[in-house]
């Protein structure tokens, strides 16, 4: 794991590199990964299909399917699911939580967002490039 001194020295904090590596500093710019689950492999696919055509998300990755266990309205409950990890940008969080609100079942979807602290440069350019704010 490479160490703050690592880093090349003198440039600013935005763009400091690393063997090919960028650190994100925290801007609406950043490159984020959003956690979710649904109920089936049906609805994890069109869910994708529809956000990473809208641009709301550059890449959604459908996992294999998960046993979950929770408590929901004070009951045991569980149930298979299917995880869905959304690469996107910090910027479009709120268009997103929206829409996958409306493609979403659940009365209250997992809407998880995972800090990027720092990743390949020429990935998250392609994630940046990809994403776009709704008008």
């Amino acid at each position: 794991m490479p160490t703050p001194d690592d880093f090349a020295p003198g440039l600013p904090s935005a763009t400091r590199v690393w063997q090919g590596l960028v650190q994100q500093t925290g801007t609406p710019e950043d490159v984020v990964v959003v956690c979710t689950t649904v109920p089936d492999l049906m609805l994890a696919k069109r869910i994708a299909h529809v956000l990473v055509e809208e641009s709301l998300v550059a890449c959604a990755q459908v996992g294999a399917v998960v046993t979950s266990m929770y408590l929901w309205q004070g009951k045991l409950e569980g149930g298979e699911e299917i995880p869905l990890s959304l690469k996107t940008t910090a910027a479009v969080l709120p268009a997103l939580y929206q829409r996958l609100c409306t493609l979403h079942p659940y009365d209250v979807p997992e809407f998880l967002v995972l800090g990027v602290p720092a990743g390949s440069a020429a990935y998250l350019s392609w994630v940046q490039e990809a994403v776009h704010r709704p008008a």
